[in-house]
């Protein structure tokens, strides 16, 4: 965070020494007016309303429900859409013209969103976001029994994210770059499925 100067040059710079305090009182540190000197394609973002604002990227992954392996991975800058838009990215590459069903927590409940995937020819299961506003998703998906297991069962890409960020030594990264952090991360999942698909194959004898 120290890296985190504004753009103009202005702002006080931080202590001598090798790990000098930095005064960030008087600051509104943003995005559009604040950029790291260290890794510009890092931004600040917060996961929650309430957490504290780190300088990230976003990981995102696609994970098959029948074996929880992970099928495609996108690295991204942080932003309030990216999940989204990577993931209409990952799975019109992976459907192909295929049917597939998607499985997606409260934040892909969006207008836009559930109608990229139908576009794709993609059903949607996405848990309904009904709190103070409409879902995007109806009847015509929450009534097929498919639905309650795929919003049951994606929230095994936890396992992914949890392994990755501790096994796979990304919860604080040390590369720079979007480009290289996301080829970790790629590399990350991969040893995921690596070191997944072995029990998977015992659990089958």
């Amino acid at each position: 965070m120290k890296s985190f100067r504004p753009k103009d040059g202005s702002g006080e710079p931080p202590a001598p020494g090798r790990n000098g305090e930095r005064d960030f009182h008087g600051e509104k540190p943003s995005n559009q007016t604040h950029a790291s000197s260290t890794d510009p394609d890092a931004r600040l973002y917060k996961k929650s309303p309430g957490s504290a604002a780190k300088l990230c990227h976003m990981g995102h992954v696609v994970m098959e429900n029948r074996n929880g392996l992970v099928v495609a991975a996108e690295m991204t800058p942080a932003t309030g859409t990216a999940e989204r838009e990577a993931a209409v990215a990952m799975v019109e590459e992976l459907a192909a013209g295929q049917h597939m069903t998607m499985g997606a927590d409260k934040a892909y409940d969006t207008a836009d969103f559930v109608a990229e995937m139908r576009r794709l020819g993609v059903t949607p299961h996405v848990s309904q976001h009904t709190n103070g506003r409409r879902s995007a998703i109806d009847g015509r998906t929450t009534r097929h029994p498919g639905y309650a297991i795929s919003v049951r069962v994606r929230k095994r890409i936890e396992e992914v994210f949890g392994w990755i960020k501790t096994v796979g030594g990304l919860r604080k990264t040390r590369h720079r770059g979007t480009a290289l952090v996301g080829w970790v991360f790629t590399l990350a999942a991969a040893a995921y499925n690596v070191v997944r698909i072995p029990k998977l194959l015992a659990a089958a004898v």
